[in-house]
């Protein structure tokens, strides 16, 4: 049994003095969680001090196969030895065999790879611009997205964003973006256009407080699409890649999207994503209209086709169901038995969300020295996106030490 994980960090302190250093060179973008880890194995974190840590967010959802997961670390090693980069310029087979197994996934067509969610997202909000306009000889440029998503931090992606915070400050911002509530199609239809390139949505809003979306409304909204002849994109930088239950979140609910975007999980740390799109949908683009320096070179194919590999091997979509299921149902009890301190409890795969009612914060926090990491979505939602290679004690072990939390709060 782990004992004294609480993060003790006195003057002095080996944590005190990166803190220090950090202040002096570092931008302050980033409220930093009161920790500095130095290694990690599996669902493991380690601090400065050895001190160990249970880790249920996994680099929030991208560390899906654990912390330096052997068999990646092998195939990245492997490959520098080999070959890094190259650019685009090339031919790369390490690309190619990673687009044909990445779309395997999916039934979609063509994939452009990049750098990061982000610009996925802006990536396919050009597609289907450029799409409408070139392809399509339509006028249309807007794109609908969802009040509550989140899609990035570029400009137009935290304009699509549907939260006001990430957005204070950087105004004048770009044209062409409206929000409908989420499960709410009279509202998506209103705002749909013949102005409208695109509607973009999440099937789980991740850093919206894991907010889902209704069977009918998801169905309503692929239909309007179709009916407005629109694009539907579907970001699933969170919620990709077996984290859900399934491959693809959207893939619960039948949907046969234009678009969809990756990332986080794509090579279990190392920065890359994909746009991926139908043969229709991926006309938008020809040679020069879109481009990236790093995006899919070698080193960052072998370690994603390595991921997507172990992937398939392990079933770890249909473990991320299984265990999903197990951890809801743990986390219900709690509710049950502590009531009126948890107002919600929700989730789909291993992306799981407990809606508390009282001070959020102190929950985190005491969750936290009890050497459990997980994520506080907007102010009262402990959200847990762990790897999907994670032991069902792990989960169990902090169900019971919330329970403890929350029968002393």
């Amino acid at each position: 049994m782990l004992v004294n994980k609480k993060n003790t960090t006195g003057a002095g302190s080996s944590f005190d003095l990166l803190r220090e250093r950090e202040a002096k060179v570092l931008m302050h973008t980033y409220g930093r969680y009161p920790l500095a880890v130095s290694r990690g194995a599996g669902s493991k974190l380690y601090d400065l001090d050895g001190r160990e840590y249970t880790d249920l967010l996994a680099g929030i959802a991208v560390c899906a196969l654990g912390h330096a997961n052997p068999e990646v670390a092998e195939a990245i090693a492997e490959q520098a030895k080999k070959l890094v980069h190259v650019s685009n310029l090339f031919y790369q087979e390490d690309q190619v065999r990673l687009a044909e197994k990445l779309l395997a996934t999916c039934g979609l067509d063509r994939v452009f790879f990049c750098n990061s969610g982000a610009e996925a997202n802006e990536g396919a909000i050009k597609l289907a611009r450029r799409y409408q306009r070139k392809v399509k000889d339509s006028a249309a440029f807007e794109v609908v997205s969802l009040t509550g998503s989140f899609h990035g931090r570029t400009l137009a992606t935290l304009t699509a964003t549907g939260q006001d915070k990430v957005k204070d400050g950087f105004d004048p911002l770009p044209a062409g973006f409206k929000h409908a509530p989420p499960n709410d199609l009279p509202a998506l239809i209103a705002a749909v256009s013949t102005d409208t390139a695109a509607v973009m949505i999440e099937v789980v809003q991740a850093e919206g407080g894991v907010v889902l979306m209704d069977r009918d409304y998801l169905a309503g909204v692929q239909r309007l699409c179709r009916d407005a002849d629109v694009l539907l994109i579907v970001d699933e930088v969170q919620t990709g890649l077996c984290r859900t239950g399934a491959w693809w979140a959207y893939q619960h609910f039948g949907l046969t999207p234009d678009i969809v975007t990756s990332a986080k999980a794509l090579a279990n740390g190392l920065p890359m994503g994909a746009v991926m799109a139908s043969e229709e949908a991926a006309k938008g683009f020809s040679p020069g209209t879109h481009a990236t320096t790093f995006g899919g070179g070698p080193l960052l194919s072998r370690a994603a086709e390595t991921v997507l590999t172990v992937m398939n091997r392990d079933k770890l979509a249909e473990r991320a169901a299984l265990l999903g299921q197990k951890a809801l149902a743990m986390f219900g009890r709690l509710q049950t038995e502590h009531p009126g301190k948890i107002a919600a409890v929700r989730g789909l795969g291993l992306l799981l969300g407990i809606e508390l009612t009282g001070n959020g914060p102190a929950v985190w926090r005491a969750l936290l020295d009890a050497g459990f990491i997980v994520n506080l979505a907007q102010d009262k939602v402990l959200r847990l996106v762990p790897a999907l290679t994670v032991d069902e004690s792990d989960l169990a072990a902090f169900a019971a030490a919330l329970d403890g939390i929350l029968a002393g709060s």
